[in-house]
């Protein structure tokens, strides 16, 4: 049985979830977020639904050309993930469909359509994908349930406003923690293949892509499910160990790389949670790991959850807000446009050599992108162009942007969120500072400035 706690109810047409009539069809698994077969919470309580009304169950996606700016780079590896979902579902007598369009128009017309009974969504942060959800389901004659499969412990029950920080979530996660992190159950096959199957022509698919096509795939890290338990593997077996030591220096190959995996769902936090649990690692390198992947991302998806305004400057905090606008007027030493960021034309070759990581592999260093997003906070004219400039570059670039971690990152650097006051400084204000001598103090900035330059 899945959780009640990880369960919403969605608002329907209806009074009531016991008000709306209820049909024979088969259970509709909205897939989104979450684009795994295995260790899978909503598609786990679709399949139990489905089994215990004795009813084929059938996976939707709805692929959305130009998704806030996502390019070719993303699509791919989205798509190529999903090609492998469909391939293991089939496994399991479960009928993947990829249907093309807005959701509140193609999936209310399948469902329509094909009788479903009931829909099982993925819990999302992000407000457009609740837009998404409210619409669809003022549309269906059916119930629509969210299932939260990204969060170990769910975001709308750990808590039920913005947190101020990691100390006020942490203890409230920590607290739950033994209740959730649970084994998964097995998906079990399905008695029956839905009778409307139909495999998915991935050819016409990536024919009928609409995207920026400038930005290329990247080549170092292979998408899908079973890429990412294998990395999953092999950074506990190499580099977990000495994580707690290594973790902030760019220049060695210390970081997991599982954030595109998580960030597309093709493995679950929970997963990797489990297995680092459970290796033989010492206790220091698993608890910052842990910290990082579930007291941090788990405070990133109550931020964007419970603060509408992630992407822009009202969302900061006040004591932030107040601060940088009595700075607004400070003298900049530089001033550089968004396509002068692009192209990494800055002064600084710290800087440069960030920008140029982020362009070309797709993922910059966590360590750089605090840096990379304060100095353009410092090199523009206001707080606003900056965010907008932090935002289009993030999400152009990195295989995991448009994420609920990248704007609350973004706003930690630009706007304070989650930290505290500092010492007053021009332009900055009380906002944290970060400069080149304070990163040269943690790693050799001219060995990786020299690593950018060969890429």
């Amino acid at each position: 049985m899945i959780r009640q706690q990880r369960i919403t109810h969605l608002p329907t047409n209806y009074d009531s979830i016991e008000s709306v009539p209820r049909k024979s069809g088969a259970i509709l698994y909205w897939m989104s977020r979450d684009q795994r077969v295995h260790d899978n919470w909503a598609l786990l309580y679709a399949q139990e639904i489905a089994l215990s009304l004795q009813v084929p169950l059938v996976v939707v996606f709805c692929l959305s050309s130009g998704f806030l700016s996502a390019t070719l780079r993303q699509y791919g590896f989205m798509l190529r993930g999903l090609e492998e979902v469909e391939r293991t579902l089939l496994n399991y007598n479960i009928s993947f469909h990829l249907l093309h369009g807005a959701a509140e128009e193609v999936l209310v017309e399948f469902v329509q359509h094909h009788n479903i009974s009931q829909v099982i969504c993925d819990f999302d942060s992000l407000k457009i994908k609740r837009k998404w959800q409210k619409k669809v389901a003022s549309l269906i004659n059916v119930p629509l349930i969210e299932v939260d499969a990204h969060n170990i412990v769910p975001c709308r029950f750990v808590s039920q406003k913005v947190e101020f920080g990691a100390y006020t979530i942490r203890p409230k996660i920590k607290r739950l923690l033994p209740e959730f992190l649970k084994e998964f159950p097995k998906l079990e096959v399905q008695p029956t293949m839905w009778e409307y199957h139909q495999s998915t022509n991935w050819q016409v698919v990536w024919k009928s892509l609409e995207v920026d096509t400038s930005v290329k795939e990247i080549d170092w890290l292979i998408p899908g499910e079973n890429a990412a338990k294998h990395r999953l593997e092999m950074f506990i077996s190499q580099s977990l160990g000495t994580y707690h030591e290594r973790r902030n220096n760019p220049n060695f190959d210390a970081q997991s790389n599982l954030s595109p995996y998580l960030h597309f769902g093709q493995i679950a936090a929970q997963r990797i949670a489990l297995d680092v649990v459970a290796s033989n690692v010492n206790q220091e390198a698993k608890d910052v790991f842990l910290e990082e992947l579930i007291v941090r991302r788990e405070l990133s998806d109550n931020f964007c959850f419970y603060n509408s305004d992630y992407d822009s400057f009202q969302g900061f905090p006040n004591w932030a807000k107040k601060s940088i606008n009595e700075h607004r007027a400070d003298s900049r030493d530089y001033v550089y446009s968004l396509e002068e960021f692009e192209r990494a034309s800055t002064h600084d070759a710290l800087w440069n050599a960030a920008q140029t990581e982020l362009t070309i592999s797709g993922k910059m260093h966590g360590y750089m992108r605090m840096y990379w997003a304060k100095k353009i906070l410092e090199w523009t004219k206001t707080p606003e162009e900056a965010l907008v400039i932090c935002i289009a570059l993030n999400d152009k670039y990195e295989l995991d942007g448009r994420d609920a971690n990248g704007y609350t990152g973004i706003a930690w650097s630009i706007g304070g969120v989650h930290d505290r006051a500092w010492f007053d400084r021009p332009v900055y204000g009380k906002v944290r500072y970060m400069n080149a001598n304070g990163c040269a103090a943690k790693f050799d900035v001219k060995e990786y400035v020299a690593k950018s330059s060969k890429s």
